[in-house]
């Protein structure tokens, strides 16, 4: 049977970079909150719903940092995923219909899958956002989200771009119409003026390195191409060596193959949001609300990005890239 609901209202505002610095151990691992491990008889079942889509090393991360929260606090992690809007709707509304004791979920298209958010939140169910959606969660209720600021990241990309390596900008969306993707874009644009943004089939990589490829072909003047993914950032430097462009690659989001690559000078640099931090998080800030009515970020969000990773802080993150916690 379903616990007792708290309800997710403002209570305690922890700034985000004490959120951070309390979730992440030497070993990229998460402590306790309050040093107590979960509470003694208590047991909670979690559903976490995301779009990931398949073949994507990026959910690991979240899934890693997820399954952490979840073993150090007794908690049950549903994880379930579809990246089409719909499904991805449904998959909460399955949630809801199972009596989950809380729910953490992604927001790429909020109108299509926000409604049935909205229900969650309305049938007692403590609910946060996490990674997408930052702009729109609020809109349905919840009251807390973990993630990077997009637009704020993509600016940050584009100015460090514009100081080093200046010149025209492709920008690359694998999933267009992604709210979180398209503001990685337009910051960039803000920072770099000179941008202009590529979309690709992110669900097909090999198609992605063509159609990359055949841009960098047919545009000599392209100096940078910024991909919006680790995966994309591969397929374009794959690209670029085909295509024997001196274009400059630049990413968001690290894996293991794509830091070896800043250590080693191929990709300039990473933004990274910090994907585990997003889903140890969400997984422990429901518990703590379930189990000490605790809310935090004060109703605002709490950033996990930008963190921008280059050859100048890149040595012992290489391994924790490997290690899949960062």
């Amino acid at each position: 049977m379903r616990k007792t609901r708290r309800s997710l209202q403002a209570a305690v505002a922890v700034s985000a970079a004490t959120v951070t610095l309390a979730a992440c151990s030497s070993q990229g691992g998460a402590q306790d909150a309050g040093g107590g491990g979960a509470a003694e008889g208590e047991s909670y079942t979690i559903a976490m719903v995301t779009h990931e889509a398949p073949g994507d090393t990026f959910w690991d991360k979240i899934r890693a940092g997820a399954e952490a929260a979840a073993a150090n606090h007794n908690i049950e992690l549903n994880y379930s995923n579809n990246q089409d809007a719909g499904e991805q709707s449904t998959l909460i509304q399955n949630a809801i219909d199972q009596g989950v004791d809380g729910l953490a979920t992604t927001l790429p298209t909020p109108d299509a899958i926000g409604p049935n958010v909205q229900k969650a939140v309305d049938a007692g169910i403590p609910t946060v956002a996490f990674n997408a959606g930052i702009n729109d969660y609020s809109n349905y209720g919840v009251g807390m989200y973990f993630g990077s600021d997009e637009d704020l990241a993509g600016q940050t990309v584009g100015t460090k771009l514009a100081a080093e390596s200046p010149g025209h900008t492709v920008c690359v969306i694998q999933e267009q119409g992604q709210v979180q993707l398209e503001a990685r874009c337009a910051g960039v644009a803000k920072g770099q003026p000179d941008t202009e943004v590529l979309y690709v089939n992110g669900r097909d990589l090999p198609a992605v390195q063509q159609t990359i490829g055949a841009k960098l072909q047919e545009d000599a003047s392209v100096a940078n191409v910024v991909a919006l993914g680790a995966d994309i950032a591969l397929a374009a430097q794959q690209a670029k060596t085909d295509s024997g462009s001196q274009a400059n690659i630049a990413t968001f989001d690290l894996n293991a193959d794509v830091a070896k690559q800043i250590q080693d000078g191929g990709i300039l640099f990473s933004v990274d949001q910090q994907p585990y931090v997003q889903g140890y998080m969400a997984v422990t800030s429901l518990w703590l609300n379930l189990t000490n009515g605790n809310d935090i970020g004060g109703g605002g969000p709490v950033l996990t990005g930008p963190s921008v990773v280059d050859q100048s802080n890149i040595g012992p993150i290489v391994q924790y890239a490997e290690n899949n916690t960062r």
